[in-house]
């Protein structure tokens, strides 16, 4: 028999732990606030436990769950509650540890292992983060190859038995240039159904192996329960691979995720007596409405806190300016001048040199990188001379370092020593190899090569790019995988000690453009490279979608001009960059003041829209974009001021594209029903019929491939 052994209110949220009267295991439950869980539903033959872990030695779960899960295994059935600590503090210095409430639940077994699982809650949000410690109180080591950073059961006691079609999993697909696409299944699709006799596990794991945490899904998942309208989410904090499973072993099903496990990522850790592990934080939200949208954006606003604690400059979002699709991998003090005198007054904060600058003669960028040494072809007076004319243009000097890599026409490609290894050969791709970031000699030799740089010159930004992924780990550890893990935490490191040496430094997060979009980067930078999809058709496609799993405010859209372009071209690159952060590049020596203007236009209106982008709720219309390479239909992302943890706001900005075909001319969406708008401003690159009708935003737009972007306010 399961009880309730306790229930906390935690916001709009609650939180149940309940109890198997037979086995004793606990299981986490997250409700919306306003629903109540019924203990006395029906009884589970496979009650959940809200701690996942498997030990090397220990048996598998049975029906048939070896090499798809280690879920639920005899080292999970081994633990035995120990209690539960309850600490409510007051709300007063705005850290995640304080002002809310911390849950710790606490089990051990026989061996003398002590697992806490701590839940938390700061007043005010809408999530929770959830991590999962390991400690060796036995005297021999203990090989842990699967430890949860979360495991949510009950999903969900609002469906009876044997009800069909029910559930969904909603997932974020990523793939280089085409980062963001959702995915959305039945359960009953992804064969996740019980079956006739309850014996074979049903689970779908899914994740990451590698160093690009973005490399083919976001980590990301949402469950939805379609009859009662309910979402439970969880995203993963963590830099290498990670897994999540959705497992379904009865009635209801289990959502429980973090670093890949044994079988998934090869990750197996050591912990000696006396020591403890713990997981990647992980972040959870439950809610009822308001669709994945609702969902996804009370998770990306965990962020806010510590991207409002950034530097200053940040807070107002300004405008970036990136020479790479001017000189392509080619910047030098010459033209790089020529570039500051052609966008001075135009209103950028930020002048950032990208790839090439450190290149000799006669090597491209791309396979140079790690000996990090001033060209002197292209820098002859050194870049002293550089940053003191981007800072004369009134603009903060930027600089591009690729940290953990080094290129194979690099000197530092033929230092073994100090470079990744797997199976005791250097860990090479097809143009790099990867610094040991645990080695001290790396972190010294990167402080004097990259540290330094930033120190000498007075650099202000720094763009981390990483274009390669080592894959499912290096050697120097207990299994691949942990090496993995432990490289990445080193890189971490030094990035930490890089803001702290620079105090106040603009951080990009760089990963192949999009790769490294996952909540604990995102928390250590200002902002991100969005794609790599720098002058394509899809770019306003994939900067939509990314509004699911990060900050818009966070999000670097490029808007790449080229001196062929038409008006109706510059509006639609210019308007991309109205849904996240605005960075320029591109052919702006050559512009015509005709073509200037259309960009001053865009700017200004960028600069009145920043408010909204920076502190908003974003929604998503329009028939589904089958292919994002050649797009048909059309989309509108509208956003209101004020966020899901803010209060609402009068603001509002709707950014309309029509692609392809398959579209009549007359876009509409619905507007907020809490108030009645007016039209403020347009930004078109002729004269838009955008009209307030009924309850809606109409913009008539009869040619394809344009751009419309709406100021409206309530009135």
């Amino acid at each position: 028999m399961k009880k309730v052994y306790s229930e906390f209110i935690l916001g709009d949220m609650r939180a149940y732990y309940v109890q198997d009267g037979d086995t004793g295991s606990m299981e986490l439950v997250l409700l919306p606030a306003d629903r109540a869980y019924e203990v006395s539903y029906r009884e589970k033959p496979y009650p959940d436990s809200l701690v996942q872990v498997k030990l090397a030695g220990d048996s598998y779960a049975g029906g048939y769950a070896g090499g798809r899960t280690m879920r639920q295994s005899v080292s999970v059935q081994n633990l035995v509650f120990e209690g539960q600590e309850v600490k409510d503090e007051g709300a007063e210095d705005g850290e995640w540890e304080t002002g809310g409430t911390v849950i710790c639940t606490s089990f051990s077994d026989k061996r003398g292992y002590r697992y806490r699982h701590y839940l938390v809650w700061k007043k005010g949000k809408k999530s929770l983060l959830s991590h999962t410690e390991f400690e060796n109180a036995s005297g021999q080591a203990a090989d842990l190859e699967m430890l949860s950073s979360f495991s949510l059961g009950g999903i969900s006691p609002f469906v009876g038995a044997d009800e069909s079609g029910c559930f969904m999993l909603h997932r974020i697909r990523s793939v280089w240039s085409m980062e963001g696409r959702t995915e959305s299944q039945l359960l009953e699709d992804l064969q996740l159904e019980p079956s006739w006799g309850g014996h074979a596990a049903r689970c779908e794991r899914f994740g990451q192996v590698g160093s690009m945490p973005v490399n083919g899904y976001f980590p990301y998942a949402v469950v939805e329960d379609v009859k009662s309208d309910i979402f439970w989410g969880a995203m993963i904090c963590h830099n290498a691979s990670w897994q999540m499973e959705l497992y379904r072993r009865g009635d209801e099903a289990a959502l429980s995720g973090g670093l890949a496990d044994y079988d998934f990522g090869h990750w197996m850790k050591t912990v000696a007596p006396g020591e403890t592990f713990v997981t990647p934080t992980a972040i959870l939200s439950v809610c009822r409405g308001g669709g994945i949208e609702e969902i996804s954006q009370r998770m990306t606003a965990a962020l806010e806190e510590a991207v409002d604690k950034g530097p200053e400059s940040e807070q107002t979002l300004p405008l970036i300016f990136n020479e790479y699709c001017t000189t392509w991998g080619c910047p030098s003090h010459e033209n790089i001048c020529a570039i500051l005198e052609a966008v001075r007054d135009k209103g950028f904060s930020y002048f950032v040199i990208d790839c090439g600058w450190y290149k000799q003669e006669g090597i491209p960028w791309d396979v140079a990188m790690g000996d990090y040494r001033v060209s002197k072809e292209l820098f002859p007076d050194g870049l002293d001379k550089t940053v003191k004319a981007i800072n004369d243009h009134g603009m903060k000097a930027g600089i591009w370092f690729e940290i953990d890599n080094v290129g194979e026409r690099a000197e530092s490609y033929r230092d073994t020593a100090h470079l990744l290894q797997r199976n005791g050969a250097p860990l090479t791709t097809s143009m790099r190899r990867f610094w040991d970031m645990r080695q001290e000699w790396v972190q010294n030799c990167l402080e004097e090569r990259v540290i330094g740089t930033l120190e000498k010159y007075g650099f202000s930004y720094m763009k981390m790019d990483y274009n390669d992924t080592i894959g499912v780990g290096c050697d120097g550890a207990e299994s691949l995988g942990e090496g993995l893990r432990q490289n990445m935490e080193a890189s971490l490191a030094f990035i930490r000690k890089v803001k702290e040496r620079v105090p106040g430094i603009i951080l990009e997060n760089c990963s192949s453009g999009g790769h490294k979009l996952e909540p604990l980067m995102m928390g250590e930078c200002s902002m991100a490279s969005f794609s790599d999809a720098h002058e394509c058709e899809e770019i306003p496609i994939i900067a939509a979608a990314l509004h699911r799993v990060t900050l818009p405010r966070q999000s670097q859209i490029w808007a790449v001009i080229r001196e062929a372009d038409s008006p109706k071209r510059i509006v639609y690159s210019i308007a991309n960059t109205f849904l996240g952060r605005m960075c320029l590049s591109g052919d702006v020596t050559r512009l015509t003041d005709a073509q200037w203007d259309v960009i001053d236009r865009g700017i200004a209106f960028y600069k009145k829209a920043a408010p909204i982008i920076k502190d908003g709720y974003s929604r998503l219309y329009g028939p589904k974009v089958v292919s994002w390479r050649h797009p048909e239909g059309w989309q509108c992302l509208v956003r209101t001021q004020g966020g899901v943890e803010h209060e609402k706001k009068d603001g509002l900005l709707a950014v309309f594209h029509s692609f392809n075909g398959a579209h009549d001319g007359a876009l509409e969406v619905p507007l907020p029903a809490d108030g009645t708008y007016r039209i403020e401003e347009v930004y078109s690159d002729a004269e838009a019929d955008v009209t307030v009708e009924d309850g809606r935003l109409v913009c008539r737009i009869p040619e394809d491939m344009r751009a419309v972007a709406v100021l409206a306010e309530k009135i």
